[in-house]
């Protein structure tokens, strides 16, 4: 990786990690893809295949 990319993917790290601190804050579910599934964190913590959304 080049110096510009580097600073550019911990960069792009540090702003999703702060908009997921601010969904948990907000009592919004994380979203994720993990092997190929659709995940949700809660603000709890809490990992489910359901989706909290109605």
């Amino acid at each position: 990786m080049t110096d510009l990319s580097i600073k550019l993917t911990r960069i792009g790290s540090r702003a999703v990690k702060k908009a997921q601190e601010e969904n948990t804050k907000k009592g919004i579910p994380n979203v994720y893809c993990i092997n190929g599934k659709i995940v949700y964190q809660l603000p709890d913590g809490t990992i489910t295949e359901k989706s909290p959304f109605k």
